[in-house]
């Protein structure tokens, strides 16, 4: 099987699908893509947001990380699961991981104000996860999860949120 992922190294959102192929042990080639000179197979293979990452599985696109990574755990299902087994801790991971991905930080003039108003919401948001793992080593318990593939990419990107951003709290 043919596995390609288009990406960027500062992508949180590639990160995401990078951690879950790894976890999956899935071969797969690396192609870096220049976001500033889009490749004509990113545009392809991506048409509509014409943006990283992409899984190119057997010439097929799967756009969109969180999609990607459900894409992921299902193809390659010989491995432990990445997603529960029972529906609704399958809906609470993926209600988790949806809103640690649609949160989005800008350092830009009078946005930077509001920015550090959704940061402040989404530090308080994480503590509400925290609430929820527990003592657990893993947000479903002793085994990575798909939770856990979403959110590990945003927290290398703390320190520096909080440093170039200039958010505390």
């Amino acid at each position: 099987m043919a596995v390609t992922l288009l990406d960027t190294w500062a992508s949180p959102s590639g990160m995401t699908v990078r951690i879950a192929l790894e976890e999956k042990g899935v071969n797969y080639e690396y192609t870096e893509q220049d976001l500033r000179n889009k490749s004509p197979l990113l545009l392809q293979m991506n048409p509509v947001y014409k943006k990283v990452p992409v899984l190119i599985h057997n010439g097929k696109p799967i756009c969109e990380s969180l999609i990607a990574v459900e894409y992921v755990d299902e193809v390659w299902n010989n491995m432990s699961r990445l997603l529960s087994p029972h529906p609704y801790k399958r809906a609470q991971s993926r209600f988790w991981a949806d809103f640690a991905d649609k949160k989005t930080w800008t350092e830009k003039g009078e946005e930077k104000e509001a920015a550090k108003n959704d940061f402040i919401e989404f530090i308080e948001s994480l503590k509400l996860l925290e609430g929820e793992l527990g003592d657990k080593p893993y947000f479903e318990g002793d085994e990575l999860g798909y939770v856990d593939v979403a959110l590990i990419p945003f927290y290398c990107w703390f320190h520096g949120y909080e440093t170039f951003g200039n958010f505390s709290k």
